[in-house]
């Protein structure tokens, strides 16, 4: 039964955020005297320097404090006049929002809360989030922590402190889950082996908190083997049982794909073969690729998103650490090319279709010598954190309205329709890969802004670098660009859930992953365990058939005793059962390695026609 959300989820009114009064991470906004809190063993003299370390002032502490006035928007900091270079403290001063940050904005944030930061910092860190004009955040999930056995949940945790104080904040949340408890999988990395586990945990997720988080991805990147190395299939199969639990949850969820690492041709055939789009609101997947590859890369996931909305849910091209490892922090160079990077990411997710695009990532976290983080561990920004601030404002809600043609094979300017300051203009970004180049605007900017949100003069002409700049235009100004257009999503292919999912479980020693297959032996018939499930609330009557290569042999049967046939009858499957079945197929030699598609094709009637597609490499 589906629990009664307190209010409809797009439905709260979003208010334009206010920082909180200890001014978390000693971010400010334009006009606010600022007081920055400073190490304990404080140093006589600091100097206060801008983004280009020019010094701005010297100042003595006061009571452990830095009285430094009012500052215009960007990225500061403190340094010890007589200490060590690496010994310093940011602060950042952001324009404060004009207009509330649209439902509809697609700048996403990665923040992972419920794992990096304890409740008590979780408010003040959702409110940043808001001051830098971010529309959906994506959590972390364990699913053993919500459910330490089967059927018996948690009564409230880290989880649920999270989703309150986001959901407090005015923000969007996305969660996402990427184990099996031990009780559902031992090798916990895999899915649950009973898909009727992942039913269940996503209808009482969707349950839970169906007025505080609006979309959930049941998986993340399954096609890799860090989290669990899964063919299409099934990946396929999990998606269909989460998204029909989700739905039981709360109809109005957003069930989104569980996402993928790559963009491996296999598995997205793989995926495709086994009709999942009518099994999911939105298709998900990750990149850390140059800028220059995204074209590529989307259209791969384009060509099977089924005409269903393109989520970014991680994505970033981030920088090394270098120097103390306790502090893991980037060089100073490396950290302006880090805040150059997320104007750029944004720009070239959004051009390419991407609805919502979620930077990866706001806490500090490194994998290896990579440093990811926005914000230092005490909160503090990263030039990066600024520059996503800017991003915010001025690309809200961002719809993509092409890239400029007429220009230098090294300029990059994509221009856009959005809402800066709640204002309807169009809005350019744009930027060069070679040093320095100057484009001509065919109107007159009405304001511009650098890569960190910093006023710049406004002239009829852009001096392109590196760094981004954003002109914000008059809305009709599209019209005087020469623009390629943004590519074009695929035609929608239409479709009904059905409440019947069908499953294959396989030894994971049998995995081939990069061609999203296993392995059968030629000339030996392999029995493969298949299970059909129901999670419908009717009894289930029909027939299933499978079909294999031309000279292959395939078969099914419901139990040993029963002689193998291509296609069998089932009298009544009850709602919530699981029915186990054996898929044979033979490979006769070939004499070389194959792959064939075996695909399993049920029929029954107003219950739909639940599909099994299986790539198989006979060896």
């Amino acid at each position: 039964m589906m629990t009664l959300c307190s209010r409809a989820q797009a439905g709260a009114a979003r208010r334009i955020p206010e920082p909180l009064a200890n001014r978390p991470g000693n971010i400010f906004l334009v006009g606010e005297p600022i007081s920055v809190p400073l190490p304990g063993a404080s140093q006589d003299r600091w100097r206060l320097v801008d983004y280009e370390e020019r010094e701005l002032t010297q100042v003595t502490p006061v009571n452990g404090r830095a009285e430094v006035g009012r500052l215009p928007v960007g990225f500061y900091r403190l340094r010890p006049v007589d200490g060590p270079a690496a010994w310093w403290v940011s602060l950042g001063v952001l324009a404060p929002l004009r207009a509330p940050t649209p439902t509809t904005s697609p700048i996403g944030l990665d923040v992972a809360m419920a794992w990096f930061y304890p409740p008590e910092k979780m408010s003040a860190v959702a409110n940043l989030c808001a001051l830098a004009g971010v529309n959906w955040v994506r959590d972390r999930l364990n699913w053993s922590h919500m459910e330490p056995q089967r059927g018996q949940w948690v009564q409230t945790n880290q989880y649920d402190a999270s989703a309150r104080a986001q959901a407090a904040a005015g923000l969007r949340v996305l969660q996402v889950a990427h184990q099996s408890p031990k009780w559902a999988n031992p090798e916990t990395k895999r899915f649950p082996l009973d898909l009727r586990d992942a039913f269940n945990f996503w209808r009482a997720m969707a349950q839970r908190w169906c007025d505080q988080v609006q979309a959930f991805e049941p998986w993340n990147e399954a096609d890799i083997p860090m989290f669990g190395g899964h063919t299409g299939a099934e990946m396929a199969a999990l998606q269909k049982a989460a998204y029909l639990g989700l739905k039981a949850g709360h109809r109005q969820v957003i069930a989104c794909l569980n996402v993928f690492a790559l963009a491996q041709p296999a598995h997205l055939a793989d995926l495709q073969a086994n009709m999942a789009w009518p099994y999911f609101d939105t298709y998900n997947f990750h990149h850390y690729e140059p800028f220059d590859r995204y074209p590529a890369f989307y259209a791969a996931h384009r060509a099977v998103s089924a005409g269903r909305p393109l989520w970014v849910s991680e994505c970033a091209l981030p920088v090394k650490w270098a120097g103390d490892p306790q502090l893991q922090e980037p060089t100073d160079p490396d950290l302006r090319v880090q805040a150059e990077r997320v104007a750029k990411t944004f720009a070239c997710a959004l051009h390419e279709g991407a609805a919502a695009v979620f930077y990866f990532l706001l806490p500090h976290y490194v994998e290896g010598k990579t440093q990811f983080g926005l914000l230092r561990p005490d909160l503090t920004p990263r030039p990066g954190f600024v520059a996503l601030a800017a991003v915010g404002r001025l690309l809200a809600d961002a719809k993509p309205l092409g890239r400029l043609r007429a220009v230098g094979p090294e300029t990059r300017a994509f221009a856009f329709e959005a809402k800066p300051d709640g204002r309807a203009r169009t809005v350019l970004v744009a930027w060069t890969t070679n040093n320095h180049a100057l484009l001509r605007l065919p109107v007159l900017p009405e304001a511009v802004f650098d890569h960190l949100g910093r006023a710049l003069p406004t002239e009829p002409s852009l001096q392109l670098s590196a760094a981004p700049l954003f002109a914000v235009l008059p809305r009709t100004a599209a019209r005087r660009f020469d623009l390629v257009p943004p590519p074009q999503p695929p035609t929608r292919l239409k479709g009904t859930p059905s409440p019947l999912v069908l499953q294959s479980l396989w030894p994971k020693n049998q995995l081939a992953l990069k061609e999203s297959a296993y392995r059968i032996r030629e000339g030996t018939e392999a029995q493969i365990p298949l299970y059909l499930y129901n999670f419908g609330t009717q009894t289930a009557r029909g027939r299933l058939r499978v079909t294999g290569p031309d000279g292959w042999e395939v078969a099914l049967q419901t139990r040993p005793t029963q002689a193998a046939a291509p296609a069998i009858e089932l009298a009544a499957l009850p709602p919530q059962a699981r029915k186990e079945l054996q898929l044979k197929v033979l490979c006769r030699s070939s004499g070389a390695e194959s792959i064939g598609t075996v695909q399993v094709q049920g029929d029954f009637g107003a219950a739909g026609q639940p599909v099994l597609s299986l790539r198989l490499r006979a060896e």
